[in-house]
Parts: structure tokens; sequence; C-alpha cells
């Protein structure tokens, strides 16, 4: 049943190209100056803290404002909300506030909607969804009409990172009047889009916000207006796009964009994403005794797989070979470590020396990207290693996991888009479920770096961290994922690792 959709669907596409050689449907965005864009998910709030998906950040992104804005290009925090920001100490903060900003309802911006918006979603008895978010924060203190003092429950460097994204300010008497259902429907923020109108999980129609403040390190937007479809099939989302109702769409499977990047009426990009891929050796034993608790095999598994050609030809577009548990952007994350290339002589010579001269059989586990897992158990089998791919749902995976039951595991990481390797590196080296090396020279360097705030001092720490992690071949980093893009030529817009679209940087060319 899954084969013949995808014949139909490649079918339909067909049609679609060779319709489009006779028609050049003009799309409707650039003539009134308005953006249609598309996505899958149905989203059942529009409220932030209160919805897990990608769609819901991408929204709030757009109406909303944090205290800080990492700058995509740079990787720089900018003061956002606030005007400036400082540590005072390991657990503390003081910001001071831009002045003069509003909401979109009218209502003034100041310290009481930072309080009531920190101390409200960390507050467990609010139930925020994405409790990693706000977990970390003890309290938000009003020091002045526009200064605020935030106190955090323990040293946590990365606090700049969910500052800047993931915590919009919201507007305090609004939001008790309405609450988050209200919210949900009707979001106020002092963001460079408004919501003008909404039919939940149907249409999102936004406004250029002609208020919005001059010193926003955003920028204010060029495009006056964005319509946002949700379309639960991508037959029609692609077909929307191709006769001109939509002007971007995203997440476009690999296929789809191959033949609509034979049109040249589309941008269509193969974005790098912050998504890695890695295979999980048991070195602690944690399964009992198996072959990957001696280095050896470990690197001659590491030797054994081309890396370079699964990423280029079965990933491809921005994707590229990574060396270091973690993604290349990421404070902390550094490529100078010791590296494994493709030699599968090598990986048979050094399982000889494991004791292994005929190679041996193992299972490996799997959840998502069969293709990619399908490759790696052939370079293996070349190399001697008769690996069995198991390919499970997630959360069958996950349970075998915890459970002990995993002793080579295929997985992958987008770190939520956060720009910071306490977020990956820290979170796999910790003893908890997921950690099967074990290490505790790892484990304490890991924490000290995941609490100290100089990022030199941290820069140091998980370079140190990364080079055994490496040496030791705990893990095989594989490579960084792709999310593809199909967007009208017309259309000027830059897609980031995070995979959040920016469309209050985009313009028409």
């Amino acid at each position: 049943m899954k084969k013949k959709s995808v014949i139909l669907l490649s079918f339909s596409l067909f049609i679609l190209m060779c319709l489009s050689c006779f028609l050049q449907p003009a799309f409707a965005g650039k003539k009134d100056d308005t953006l249609y864009f598309s996505w899958e998910k149905e989203l059942e709030t529009l409220d932030r803290y209160y919805n897990t998906a990608r769609e819901g950040m991408v929204v709030s992104r757009q109406i909303c404002d944090d205290l800080l804005y990492r700058d995509p290009d740079t990787n720089e925090y900018k003061p956002l909300l606030a005007k400036t920001y400082k540590w005072l100490d390991t657990t503390t903060m003081e910001f001071e506030l831009r002045q003069g900003i509003k909401f979109h309802n009218g209502e003034k911006f100041d310290a009481d909607d930072v309080v009531y918006t920190l101390n409200f979603m960390s507050n467990p008895d609010n139930k925020v969804l994405v409790q990693r978010n706000v977990n970390w924060i003890d309290k938000a203190e009003k020091l002045g009409p526009y200064k605020v003092k935030l106190y955090l429950k323990k040293a946590f460097p990365s606090a700049l990172e969910y500052l800047a994204g993931n915590l919009p300010i919201y507007p305090n008497e609004y939001y008790a009047k309405v609450g988050t259902k209200g919210f949900g429907l009707k979001p106020v923020g002092t963001g460079p889009y408004k919501v003008v109108d909404h039919e939940l999980g149907r249409k999102i129609v936004f406004e250029r916000n002609e208020d919005y403040f001059k010193d926003s390190p955003k920028g204010r937007p060029a495009i006056q207006r964005l319509v946002q479809r949700t379309i639960p099939e991508i037959t029609t989302m692609s077909a929307e796009i191709m006769t001109g109702g939509l002007d971007w769409i995203y997440m476009v499977p690999k296929d789809q964009a191959d033949q609509m990047a034979k049109l040249k009426r589309f941008q269509v990009v193969k974005a790098e994403s912050m998504r890695v891929g890695w295979l999980v050796m048991d070195a602690a034993g944690r399964t009992g005794e198996n072959p990957f608790q001696k280095l050896k095999v470990r690197r001659a598994v590491a030797h054994a797989i081309d890396r370079e050609s699964i990423s280029r030809n079965l990933v491809g577009g921005q994707s590229r070979v990574i060396h270091s548990h973690c993604f290349p952007s990421q404070l902390g994350c550094t490529d100078d470590v010791m590296k494994y290339d493709y030699d599968p002589a090598k990986a048979k010579a050094l399982l000889a020396e494991a004791g292994y001269p005929n190679g041996f059989e193992i299972d490996m586990y799997g959840y998502r990207n069969r293709p990619y897992g399908e490759a790696i158990i052939s370079y293996l089998r070349k190399a001697g290693i008769n690996a069995n791919l198991k390919y499970l749902k997630y959360s069958a995976v996950r349970e075998k996991v915890y459970g002990n039951k995993v002793s080579f595991d295929f997985t992958t990481w987008g770190s939520y888009g956060v720009n910071d390797v306490s977020n990956i590196t820290g979170r796999f080296y910790n003893f908890t479920e997921v950690d099967f090396a074990r290490d505790e020279l790892l484990r304490d360097w890991l924490a000290k770096g995941d609490s100290t705030i100089d990022p030199e001092e941290r820069k140091a720490i998980y370079k140190k961290a990364l080079k055994r992690i490496a040496d030791q071949a705990y893990v095989l980093p594989l490579f960084t994922w792709v999310a593809n893009y199909v967007y009208a030529k017309e259309l000027d817009f830059k897609p980031y690792p995070d995979a959040v679209p920016r469309f209050f940087l985009a313009k028409w060319k």
C-alpha cells in the first residue's frame, strides 16, 4: 500500500511538472506583498509554552520577542527586549529592559511582563509542556520599572541560548485575563508580525507590525503579510506550490525535492540542520560481554564505514561528515579530534588484532532513515561485521536502550535547535540511560563544562572531553541531516540549521 502511494505521488508530480512546462503561473506572493506558506502540522494552540511542535516555535518567533536574540549568522547573543544583560554570578543574571515598546494590543512592555511570564511558566503547577525550557529558573524579581533580576536554580551557562528563543515574553495583563486557552487562539506579542486572523489548525494570517522597534536585532520585516495554511498531505502541498498557490514549503521528501529542482521556477535548498547521527557502541558492557568493550573493535567500526559517501549520495545537499559528538556550530564543539578515515583493510586488521579474525555477528538497532542504516550495515559486512538491522519505532528502540538490551545503536539527535554542546555531549555521558561509555573522567569534565559560565573555559573543557570521546571511539559520529526547502525564485530567503524559518528576515527580490 505504501509503495502504491509513493508511485501515485511520483506520477502526480510528473504530471504537474509536465503541465508546468506549458503553464507559468505568477506566484501570488510578490504581487500583493504576501508570502503564502504551508506545513503539515495542525497546531492545537499558538501558546508556545503549551506546544511542543517546531511549528509552534516558528509562529512564536514571528510574533513574540525574547529577552535576547541569537544572531543566526554569527551565533552572537544580542539584547532584544533587554537593553543590556550581565551575569552577576553563576546563578544570577540582571537585565535592563528597553523602554517605549508596546505589545500588539497596545499594552506597554515593562518589567512586570518579564517577571510574570518567567515566574508563571517556571512554576511546575502551571504544567508547561517543554519543561527543559523553564525548569532551570528559580524566580524572576522586579528591581524597577525596567530592571529585572533572574535567579537560577543552579549554574546553567546555556541559559543564554534558552533566553534567546525559547522564552517569549507575554503581556501580563492580557495573559492573566485570557489564560493559555485564550492566548492560544489570539496570541499577542511585541514581535515583527502580529496575528490578525486565526482558524485553529487550519490557517494563520500575520500582518507586519508597523510599530516594531527600529533597534531590534531581528530587523524590521520587509514583507507585508504572511499567510500560513495547514495542508496535511505532501501531495496536495506540492501541487499547490506547483500551481502557484504557495510560495514556500519545507521538510519536503528528498525524491520530491529532487523532482522540483528540475523546474527553474523554484529554489530548492537542501539545507543542513542541527540533527546529527552516530553509532552507539556498548563500551561499558551494559548489555553484558560484547565485542564493543574492546577499543580496537570500536575503531574498526569507525574505519569500516564510508561516511562521506553516505552523506554525499544518500543525504545530499549541505550534509557533511562530522568527527566530534556535537553539531559544528554549537558552543564548545571542536573538529580538532582524532579522525577515522574510510579504510576497510585497516578495519579488518583491527578486528583480527582484537581477536575477531573472522568478524562477528551483531544486531544494529535504528528508528529513522532506514536507507542510511542499510548502507551502514552494508559497509560493516564488507569489513567482516555481520550486522543485522533491527528497524523499530523510536519508542520501542528507546525502551530497549533503557533496558540494557541494545549494544549497537544507530541514533540521531537534533538538540532541539539549542546551539550549545551541553544539549548533546553533556547529555550522553552523564551515567544516565543513554550513556554506554560510563567514563567517570568524561562525566566530571562535562559536568564542569555544563556549570561554568566563562565561554573560553567551557570551550577548553569540552575540547578535552570531545578528544577523549573520539580517541576512545565511544561513538562514531556520522554526518549532519538536511531539511529540504522549496520556494519561489522571487523570494530571498535563507534557511538556518535550527530549521526555524525567520520570515522576518525574508524579502522579495
